[in-house]
């Protein structure tokens, strides 16, 4: 009789600790995919904060502009000897939209992982007034731009650049000269 209890308690044991283990997993799984959700959520925001900040600079709206913008945001970009401010960048968007009135950017492409969202985009304009040193041309020009914005708490903190700059003077008729 001892025996048989005792197979019946090992039995019950067994199987109870096979709903416990069972029950774990699907815990262990359901917090797995909780996470996984959490992520392309975020991911889909950051998304949205990058295509609301290029058309914020489309429309030169500045208060949108400054509010998608941390305090201590930074630009990098190549040919820029030291990272660009907020203000700098607000400088540099009117110096664009006052040459190219019509200027404005196409996103491609854009993906996104973590807190980074890299973007592939054509920036496109007219140039009506004078550009750096070069008059008005009255040319249709295309600028090809690939960016990476690192976002923190809902606001963009970085901005990395590589755009087409030489590109952009070869439309305006810029000549390069060899020595």
């Amino acid at each position: 009789m001892k025996t048989l209890q005792f197979k019946f308690v090992s039995a019950f044991s067994f199987v109870a600790l096979l709903f416990v283990a069972s029950g774990c997993q699907n815990q262990s799984e359901k917090a797995e995919l909780d996470r996984f959700k959490t992520t392309i959520k975020t991911q889909e925001q950051n998304k949205t904060i990058v295509r609301d900040f290029f058309a914020a600079i489309d429309r030169q709206d500045f208060d949108k502009l400054n509010s998608l913008i941390s305090e201590d945001f930074t630009l990098t970009a190549a040919g820029l000897e030291k990272p660009w401010t907020k203000d700098d960048v607000f400088k540099d968007i009117k110096k664009y939209y006052t040459a190219f009135p019509d200027w404005h950017h196409k996103i491609e492409d854009m993906i996104a992982e973590g807190d980074k969202v890299a973007v592939k985009l054509n920036q496109n304009g007219t140039q009506t007034a004078q550009f750096e040193e070069i008059a008005p041309t009255g040319t249709k020009v295309t600028k090809s731009a690939l960016h990476i914005v690192t976002i923190v708490n809902g606001k963009i903190k970085e901005w990395w650049g590589l755009e087409d700059d030489l590109g952009l003077m070869l439309q305006l008729g810029m000549v390069l000269k060899s020595k």
